[in-house]
Formats: structure tokens, sequence, C-alpha cells
């Protein structure tokens, strides 16, 4: 066995050998093979065979120490490789008589010491292997440190700007409770006080700021994804070519619109009506990027979604905004999304545009890309998932005659100035109102009269919201109608319950549709 030594013995004369069994092993034997001299030799390596017998003779002639390193063929025809050393053992004549010596395999330390060598040989071609291993992998490295620290500053702008959004959410929503008590007093205002002109003229001035605010606020809360959507199949193709007359009328005749939009393409889930606003603002940003004129081209195609193009794996439609203006350099192109960055003058922007575009995109499962390059132009892509469903036709506005419902409704809502502003904007559309401050207080109400047609409640209250009042409602009365009133555009996950809904801030004239539907329903 390798590593191990065995014993033998060489009778000089009559070439009679005794071998251990270790020493049978070593030349790949086994205990019970007859292995005499003649098979020793036979197994000798046929390059190695003359010199071990020349060695061995002249060892027995001079009563030297023999040693030797050869290879041997086992029986499975392997080369291994042998140690064999011994001396010379004389009779009482002084004659020699027999040789006695061990044996062991070191093929191992052949084969490492033939390694070492074969290093050693090529040790300058490794030198030069493994410089250029390291420099690639030096690179490899500062490109890995590169690409990381991008990925970290996309994750700090992207926890910045989910921070900035869940901030201007929640504002945009306490924004619309104001908003509701302010248009919902300025619309009774102006039914009572319609015969007085300079009254009319106020009043119509606080209306058009109140929806200036909501205005705002909805812009707010499409950066912050939270704005209530319709999202339907659009034809994308004929959205465009409906635009048409309104972007030339927008941009100004210095401007030519060049326009590429090819038939029979899929449709897109949106809602038509904000992606007409985010388009509009596309081309207003592009008109002033280039005050002496220019090129504005507008693109719809189909594109595949993947992790190179930021967007889920998925059809997409892309419509593409290009303009020949200014254009924007690195930094500014960084910025340019962010909430309340305009490049515009004092006064002449929100900066919330492209913020607003940027929600919008998101809020549809689909991306938002902005491309510039300074004095060239700039580029923006709107992608919208892809759908194989048709465009659902419009079935009309409910008939004004049908507003003309009296019902005995409960409002709930711990705000008391919205509460009281709907209160009214309800008794004046000729419903009893009954109103309750908080869920505890609707459910009391609720297990106490019967006559209830209908509740409306706030979604955001403390102590119990909309949904968990809306639960508790319809297990007392499981065929009840409720109106969720919200700024929001989802109810938060876990809410568990699917309620149509009355977005704020909301007209009068918004909230008797709202309630015509919900009793019809």
């Amino acid at each position: 066995m390798a590593g191990r030594l065995g014993t033998w013995e060489l009778d000089v004369d009559g070439k009679s050998l005794l071998m251990s069994d270790t020493c049978k092993a070593v030349f790949g034997r086994q205990p019970d093979d007859d292995f005499d001299f003649e098979a020793v030799v036979a197994a000798l390596h046929p390059e190695d065979r003359d010199r071990i017998l020349e060695t061995a003779e002249r060892s027995v002639s001079l009563g030297i120490d023999y040693a030797v390193e050869h290879r041997t063929i086992w029986p499975n025809g392997t080369v291994h490789w042998t140690e064999v050393r011994a001396r010379v053992v004389k009779d009482k004549f002084g004659r020699p008589s027999r040789l006695t010596g061990v044996a062991s395999d070191i093929t191992s330390r052949k084969l490492y010491e033939d390694h070492l060598r074969h290093l050693n040989d090529t040790l300058e071609e490794r030198v030069t292997q493994r410089t250029a291993e390291l420099r690639q992998a030096h690179e490899t490295l500062l490109a890995e440190v590169a690409q990381r620290e991008r990925a970290e500053e996309q994750l700090r702008h992207a926890q910045k700007m989910e921070a900035i959004g869940q901030l201007t959410g929640g504002v945009a929503h306490d924004f619309n409770n104001l908003l509701m008590a302010v248009l919902g007093n300025i619309e009774l205002l102006q039914k009572q006080l319609a015969g007085d002109p300079k009254a009319k003229r106020l009043l119509d001035g606080a209306m058009q700021g109140a929806k200036r605010g909501a205005a705002l606020t909805q812009r707010l809360l499409a950066f912050a994804r939270k704005q209530d959507l319709h999202v339907e199949p659009v034809d994308m193709a004929g959205l465009l070519h409906g635009m048409t007359d309104l972007l030339e009328r927008s941009v100004g005749a210095s401007i030519h619109i060049d326009w590429s939009i090819p038939a029979a393409l899929p449709h897109a889930l949106v809602d038509g009506n904000q992606v007409e606003l985010a388009l509009l603002n596309l081309a207003v940003n592009a008109r002033d990027a280039m005050p002496n004129g220019g090129q504005l081209r507008l693109e719809l195609d189909i594109v595949e979604g993947g992790i190179s193009s930021r967007a889920a794996p998925g059809r997409y439609l892309r419509v593409a905004v290009t303009d020949t203006g200014h254009g924007m350099d690195a930094e500014t192109l960084e910025k340019a999304i962010d909430p309340f960055f305009s490049t515009k003058e004092l006064g002449k922007g929100t900066g919330l545009g492209l913020s607003m575009i940027h929600g919008l995109a998101v809020q549809l499962n689909g991306a938002f890309h902005l491309a510039s390059t300074p004095g060239k132009g700039t580029r923006a892509e709107l992608w919208f998932p892809a759908t194989d469903e048709k465009q659902m036709k419009n079935d009309g506005e409910i008939p004004q005659e049908q507003h003309a419902v009296h019902a005995r409704i409960l409002i709930v809502d711990d705000d008391a100035l919205i509460a009281m502003s709907t209160v009214d904007m309800l008794e004046d559309l000729g419903h009893e109102v009954i109103e309750a401050n908080s869920g505890e207080r609707a459910l009391e109400i609720l297990a106490g009269d019967d006559r209830i047609d209908l509740m409306i409640t706030d979604y955001s209250m403390p102590g119990m919201n909309g949904a968990q009042l809306a639960k508790a409602a319809l297990e007392l009365k499981p065929k009840l109608p409720i109106l969720v009133a919200t700024g929001y555009a989802d109810l938060p996950p876990g809410a568990g319950i699917d309620l149509p809904r009355l977005g704020k801030p909301y007209t009068q004239e918004q909230m008797a549709t709202e309630i015509v539907k919900v009793l019809q329903r």
C-alpha cells in the first residue's frame, strides 16, 4: 500500500525471493499471489529494467547498499513509482549471499514532484497570466463597486421619493378634506346668492381658487401614486389622434408636430383622461424648451419590458414625446421628476408636472423614462401595460331627472367642518340626513333605526376607519348601500372589502350622481 514499507529478501545465487504482503501490495499484487523474482523483473517498466538490474549487480559485486527509484507496471496496466533500498548480507566466508531490503510506493510523491517541475517550467507564463487575471479582477471589482454605488444611489433616490410621496400624499389628503368644506359651502352660497351680482362674482372667484387647489392636490396625489384612477382598455392610437388639434394649438405655429402612430396595436390599460393630461403637460414642457420653434415628435409602438428597461416583464404600449429644445444636463435630469423642482421662472410652473407623470405611470403599473442632452433636446417615454381587451362603450351620464331621489342617509365623518358641509349639500338635494361623528356612534344609530337607505362614511377616522365600520354595518344590515368618501385611489392593503368610493374633494353634482349609482345597484 502507498506510504507503507514492505520487506523483501533475495537469495543472490538461487534468485529465491521472499516478499511480505505489504511489499507485494507495492507492486499491485495480493498476499496470496505467486510473485517470484522473474515476475518482479517482468513487472518492471521496460525503460527502467536494465538500469535496475545493472544497479543490483553492481551492489552485489561491490558489496554496497542498493537504492533505486523506478516505475512498476501493475496487473491492471497502471504505472506506479517504487522506491527500493537494500543492503548486501555476506556469508561466513565474506561472500555476498543475499540482498535484504524494503520497498515503498512513491507514486504520490513523484506526481507531486512532476507537478512542481511543471509549475517551475511554466512560472513566468503563470505569473504573466496571473497578473492579467489580477488586473481583470481589479477592473471587475472597480466596475462592481461603481455598479453598487449606482444601485445605492438609486435606492437612496427611491427611498427619498417614497418618503416624499408619503408626506405629499398625507398633506394632499388633509388638504382635500379642507377643500371639501370650502367647495361645498361655496356651492351652496352660489345657489342662495344667485341674484346678487357682486356676491356671485366674489363666489365665482373663490370657486376658481378652490378648484385650482383641488387640481394641485390631484397633482400631489398623482406624484404620491394615490390619485383615483378609472383604468380601462384604451385605444392609444385613437386617443393620440383625438388630441391632434389640442396639441397643435398648445404648442403654437412655430413648432412642427411629427406623428408616428402605426395601426393595429393592442389597447393599453390606462385612465384616458389622465393620460391626455400627462401628454399635454409633456407637450407644453417641450414648447417651453423651444422658444424659437422646433420639432415635436410623438411616437406610439409596442415594446417588451424587462430588467434592462426598468419595467416588469410584459408587453407595453410606449408613447414617446421628443423635442429639439435646449435639453437638460445630467444634474438637472436627475432632479427632473422631484416634486416642486422646476427650471422655469418663478411663477411659471409648480414643478409638479413631471413628478405627476412619473407617479401616474407607476400607479398604472407602467414606467416613465426621461433622457436629455444639452443642446439636442429631450425624450420622454410613457410605458403603459398592453391588453387584448377592447375599450368599453360609455353608457352615458345618469339623466338629471334620476338625481331627484330622496333618501334617508347616514353621514359619518369625524371632522365637524366637513360633516356640516356634506349635511348641508345632502339636505339641499332633498335628502333626510342623520349625522354621526364616529364609527361607534354610526353603529348605534344603525342598530336602532331600520329606515337608513344609505351610509356615506369617511375612510380615515380614528378608532374605527371606514372599512371597519362598513364590515360591522353590513353585519347589522347586510343589504345596506355604503359609499366611502376618500381622497385616495385605493383602500390600504388588508381593508378586506370592496366598496364604491366618492373621491374627495367632490362637488354636489358628483355626490348626487354617486348616490344614484349606489342606490340603483
